[in-house]
C-alpha cells in the first residue's frame, strides 16, 4: 500500500463482484508512521489482508464452498473488528488461460496486531483489491454504499481535474469534513466506536 501512488490503476469489483480496473483518485488517509492495531484476516485460498477496526469489508454469510459468486446485492459491508471465520470474502483467483476471477472464500483466521502505517486509497470504484481479497475503500461508517454517495463529489472533482498527485500525510480534508458533519447529522449507531475519537487505535 505504501508504494501506491494516486493515477495508479489497481483491480476493483463492480456491485455485482465482477473484476475491473480503477484509477486510484487520492488518500483519503495516508500516515506511515501512526501506529494502530491491525486485523489481520486469512482466507481458505491463502488470501491474507490486515485492516484497521474501523475499515469496511465485502462479506457474505451464505455457503461459498464452491466459490461461486452470489447474487447482486447479496454481499453486505461490515467493520474489519465484526469478521469472523466461516463468513466468506470475494477473493482473486487465477482462472483457464491466466484469467482473473472473483471468487468466494471462507474466513479461516482473524488475528489482531499493532503495526505502523495506515493507507486508505480511494478508487473510483470505491473498492480494492488488497492481497487478494475485495475491501472498500471506506471506513468509520457501517454503510459502504452511504460512504459511497458521500464521497461522489470528490470522485467527481478528481474525475475532472485528475488524481490528486499531491497529496501530505493524514486525513484527507474532505474525509475530515464529512467525519465533522457526520457527527452533527447522523445516528451514533452507524459509526465505528474507534473512528470518531483521536485515538492509536
Amino acid at each position: 500500500m505504501r508504494d501506491l501512488q494516486a493515477g495508479d490503476r489497481v483491480l476493483a469489483s463492480t456491485e455485482r463482484g465482477n473484476l475491473i480496473y480503477s484509477e486510484v483518485l487520492a488518500f483519503l488517509d495516508r500516515d506511515p508512521a501512526i501506529k494502530k492495531h491491525f486485523y489481520v484476516i486469512s482466507t481458505h485460498n491463502g488470501a491474507t489482508l490486515s485492516m484497521t477496526a474501523a475499515h469496511l469489508l465485502f462479506v457474505w454469510d451464505g455457503n461459498c464452498t464452491g466459490g461461486a459468486l452470489p447474487a447482486e446485492g447479496a454481499m453486505q459491508t461490515i467493520f474489519a473488528s465484526d469478521a469472523h471465520p466461516g463468513q466468506c470474502l470475494l477473493t482473486l483467483e487465477e482462472g483457464a488461460e491466466g484469467h482473473l476471477n472473483g471468487q468466494l472464500s471462507r474466513i479461516t483466521r482473524l488475528r489482531v496486531w499493532e503495526d505502523r502505517g495506515a493507507y486508505a486509497p480511494l478508487t473510483a470504484q470505491g473498492s480494492l483489491l488488497v492481497n487478494g481479497a475485495m475491501t472498500s475503500c471506506y471506513a468509520a461508517v457501517e454503510k459502504h454504499q452511504l460512504a459511497h454517495w458521500a464521497f461522489g463529489p470528490l470522485r467527481m472533482l478528481y474525475s475532472w481535474t485528475g488524481p490528486n498527485r499531491v497529496q501530505g500525510e493524514g486525513l484527507h480534508w474532505y474525509a475530515h469534513a464529512l467525519r465533522w458533519v457526520g457527527k452533527l447529522l447522523l445516528d451514533s449507531e452507524l459509526f465505528h466506536p474507534w473512528a470518531m475519537e483521536s485515538t492509536d487505535r
